[in-house]
């Protein structure tokens, strides 16, 4: 009889302890190499709508930063991101993006809507995003990012990050992607780990 118990109750250990790691979450810091907090940022939307990076806690996001009047990087980034953005609807992928101008003079929300029009974006979820000082958004992208955004004083252009960033649901940007050669499977296989 203490043996039939004994095998019972090693039986009911293992079932329980399979059933705990099926609902295991995964861990971030294993499966990625980076861990940046993202700090507060506030300003408003191709619309016009108030935006906060505080309000997107609890949610996987993309992140990225561009500026219209740019004559190189940016029209074939923002491209790729709205193919990204079309690989996430076709693979059930409920994932926002945030663009963040790093030209917020020039980059009205009404700017910023002829842009992302040009792709087509859709904006259920994706933000652009303006309405700050230039000092805050160089700021927030060479500390929360630790990339470069600075104005370029020979010319109209800026200096910044080409990067996609994949940012947490605790607000930590856990991966940069390249956004000119962009590793499409690769982003939607971390993406489909992190989907709760």
């Amino acid at each position: 009889m203490k043996k039939y118990f004994a095998i019972c109750v090693f039986t009911l250990s293992i079932l329980l302890l399979g059933a705990c790691s099926a609902d295991k979450e995964i861990n971030l810091d294993e499966e990625f190499s980076m861990k940046l907090e993202v700090s507060e940022l506030t300003g408003k939307n191709q619309a016009g709508e108030a935006f906060a990076t505080s309000d997107k806690k609890g949610e996987y996001w993309l992140a990225n930063f561009i500026f219209t009047n740019c004559d190189t990087v940016c029209p074939p980034m923002t491209a790729n991101m709205a193919r990204v953005q079309r690989q996430m609807e076709e693979e059930g992928l409920d994932i926002s993006i945030v663009s963040f101008s790093i030209d917020p003079v020039v980059d009205t929300p009404d700017a910023l809507k002829d842009y992302g029009d040009q792709v087509e974006a859709d904006y259920s979820s994706w933000d652009f995003v303006t309405g700050y000082s230039q000092e805050d958004i160089e700021r927030f992208a060479n500390v929360s990012f630790m990339v470069p955004a600075a104005k370029d004083e020979s010319s109209d252009q800026y200096m910044h990050s080409t990067g996609i960033f994949l940012v947490d649901k605790e607000g930590y940007v856990r991966e940069q992607y390249s956004g000119m050669d962009v590793p499409f499977e690769e982003i939607m296989e971390d993406l489909k780990k992190v989907r709760e």
